[in-house]
């Protein structure tokens, strides 16, 4: 054969396997792109699933919060109402009036009634929902405790008391400029990290093989995301969920505690509507003697219900010779599992929610 055509028939081959490889890495890129347009879809489909449950929970932590601060200002304004007809009583001839009521119960409730007049007073305008979600979930271990600076929570002024109560979720809501649920480690620990995906990136910058082994290890990198993703989300649906059992079983008790609390502005207003009429007050007074120190009895009762099942801490607080454990700032710690994200305190919150529910009935009729 003319080595002319020895030559053509050698370049021709050359030239076949050239598009041959040529051919061969377009296909292992389109494959890349494949997989990276596939992880990708994947991964923002879950994440989208993932930030509507962080945005209910955040609702419903908030509104939570919400509730538990009313109820602890309300205790403040209860007890007012208390001191004062029982004082008027004492002045009324009943010297050695007592209220059955003990120490202990009427010291738990002032304290976490002082720590939601704090927080009430500190978290203002925009920041006052992520302050509430916050409470709803450092509530619990806060409220009856020390805040970051050693500082009883409920004296801690301006921003201080908001802050120390949204140390567990990042800083805030994503609405007030903080980071969100997700963006603080100490709910979700780094369980919600997002995966490597600048895939599109090593697609092209790299060889066929390269490319599609780049994509297939992104792909891997998606699968533990988004089973981490499945996993957060779990969790703060559980959350969302015993957020609205509390708020439903703090709502029905506080109903029942209104009722002793309307009766005794009752009795207040109609003694104060008998000032300057030629009526004798105390005597009046005296006739509704039973029935002031029955509200304030049952109403501190109830009031004690309350206050136990709020400072039930949602999420499991360590503990050393049942004590919580705090570090160097007072601040509670909490457990953590193997990712680093707190660990729900189901059986504890289902026990609380149990209790007050049982023993609320005997106080339901006022």
């Amino acid at each position: 054969m003319p080595i002319p055509f020895i030559i053509g028939a050698a370049v021709l081959a050359a030239g076949a396997y050239g598009a041959k490889k040529g051919y061969d890495g377009y296909q292992k890129h389109s494959e890349a792109d494949e997989i990276v347009r596939s992880a990708q879809n994947r991964y923002d489909r879950k994440k989208t699933e993932f930030d509507e449950q962080e945005r209910d929970t955040q609702t419903a932590l908030a509104n939570l919060g919400k509730l538990e601060l009313s109820i602890g200002k309300s205790f403040g304004d209860f007890k007012t109402l208390a001191d004062s007809l029982l004082d008027k009583l004492r002045q009324d001839g009943r010297k050695d009036l007592t209220i059955h009521v003990p120490r202990q119960t009427l010291q738990r409730v002032e304290n976490y009634s002082y720590s939601a007049i704090g927080v009430l007073g500190s978290a203002v305008g925009a920041g006052a929902a992520g302050a509430a979600a916050g409470f709803a979930v450092y509530g619990g271990v806060m409220a009856l405790g020390a805040a970051s600076t050693g500082t009883a929570i409920s004296s801690l002024a301006g921003v201080a008391a908001t802050n120390a109560t949204l140390a567990a979720i990042g800083g805030g809501s994503l609405a007030t400029g903080g980071l969100g649920i997700a963006g603080g480690t100490a709910i979700l620990g780094a369980a919600v990290a997002a995966p490597v995906l600048a895939i599109a990136g090593w697609a092209y910058d790299s060889h066929g093989e390269e490319a599609l082994k780049n994509a297939r290890r992104a792909d891997r990198e998606v699968d533990s995301a988004t089973a981490k993703l499945d996993k957060a989300g779990k969790m703060l649906g559980d959350v969302e969920d015993y957020s609205r059992r509390i708020k439903r079983t703090l709502t029905s008790i506080f109903g029942h505690f209104n009722q002793y609390f309307d009766n005794l502005k009752n009795i207040n207003t109609f003694v104060e509507d008998l000032k300057g009429r030629n009526v004798d007050i105390e005597a009046e007074l005296a006739k509704h003697g039973d029935d002031i120190i029955h509200a304030i009895e049952n109403g501190y009762a109830l009031a004690a219900l309350l206050t136990d099942l709020i400072t039930t801490p949602i999420f499991k607080v360590q503990e050393k010779n049942g004590e919580v454990v705090r570090d160097a700032d007072g601040v509670p710690q909490m457990e953590k599992d193997a990712d680093g994200s707190m660990i729900l305190n189901d059986a504890g919150l289902d026990g609380a929610i149990s209790k007050a529910r049982d023993e609320a009935d005997q106080y339901a009729a006022a």
